[in-house]
């Protein structure tokens, strides 16, 4: 089992304090002012939510999924409300990876916060290119390799789901790109567990988890799928309490940092994924009820840690595996 304050190892930069409060935590080599992430797909590119929070307060921000090639994503309708939630089988559109380097790069390579790339793929040999083309970044200090999508018909999830599958993309990327690899884990498995320890085997320097539960919709009245390709990622609160168990179990399995995510809605959600493990978190879907949420999170964690003492947020992490 790990021990709290060795996830997160010691770093000048993790160390920046606020009112006797040390928000700073360390996924490997890569520094965060504070865990508070934003999640891959729900916060664009960042600049398009610099009117409701401050960009350069977040400890990161994770853009929207980028493949080699341009993808055009899924058929309309691609997004539905659940109970507590929401589908998408949006299907990873994006531009491609030349157009992020090219247009997207030179908008945030200034901003004062880790940026990083959700990379995916359809082969390890794209996976890899990729990755080996963001890593001549030299303001991207770390990729969040998606293996673990349930809404693109090839590839994706195909990856994540088994530990051959999964080691095979992360063994091709980690062989091209030096810098911190954090691997975005299913839920949709049998044992995640297996599969952190399978990625951990093959260079990765930290996991996060987890990405959508696959499910669907069906309009009752037309009697067909609501989604066009009829199934699609369920996220949202609805996901939280498999989210919490998925991370304490891998907390256990691996000795890297573990993030966590999957309907967090304010702080003191954030704050159990750490208790349950998590170096670091992401806010997902709670952005697209209210674009201040990550705000919010900060705040909450720094007035939790004040109210019961703690002057490190390191010593949340896995805190409740000690007390139970």
């Amino acid at each position: 089992m790990h021990n709290t304050l060795t996830t997160s190892p010691t770093h000048p930069a993790c160390e920046e304090k606020k009112a006797n409060v040390s928000l700073g935590v360390c996924l490997g080599a890569l520094a965060l002012k504070n865990p508070v992430m934003t999640a891959s797909g729900t916060f664009g590119y960042g600049l398009e939510f610099a009117d409701f929070v401050d960009l350069n307060r977040l400890g990161g921000i994770i853009v929207k999924g980028t493949t080699l090639e341009p993808r055009e994503g899924n058929p309309y309708p691609r997004m539905a409300e659940t109970a507590h939630g929401m589908l998408n089988c949006v299907g990873l559109q994006n531009k491609g990876v030349d157009y992020f380097c090219e247009h997207i790069y030179p908008e945030v390579r200034g901003l004062n916060t880790a940026v990083l790339i959700n990379v995916s793929g359809n082969s390890p040999e794209t996976y890899a290119e990729c990755a080996r083309r963001i890593a001549e970044l030299d303001a991207i200090p770390a990729i969040e390799l998606n293996i673990s999508c349930p809404n693109v018909r090839h590839g994706g999830m195909a990856f994540g789901v088994t530990c051959e599958g999964a080691a095979s993309v992360v063994r091709a990327v980690r062989a091209v790109y030096p810098k911190t690899l954090i691997v975005k884990l299913s839920p949709n498995v049998t044992s995640i567990a297996d599969i952190a320890r399978a990625v951990e085997a093959e260079g990765a320097d930290a996991v996060s988890l987890i990405n959508t539960l696959m499910g669907m919709a069906i309009d009752a009245e037309r009697r067909r799928p609501v989604l066009s390709i009829g199934t699609g990622g369920l996220s949202g609160p609805a996901v939280k309490p498999v989210a919490l168990r998925m991370v304490w179990q891998v907390f256990d399995a691996v000795k890297i940092p573990v993030v966590g995510l999957g309907g967090i809605m304010n702080a003191t959600d954030a704050i159990e994924f750490m208790l349950a493990g998590a170096t670091a978190v992401e806010i997902g879907t709670a952005n697209f009820i209210d674009p201040a949420v990550t705000m919010k999170v900060i705040n909450g964690i720094e007035d939790y840690l004040r109210r019961h003492g703690f002057n490190d947020v390191r010593q949340l992490i896995g805190a409740a595996h000690s007390a139970s």
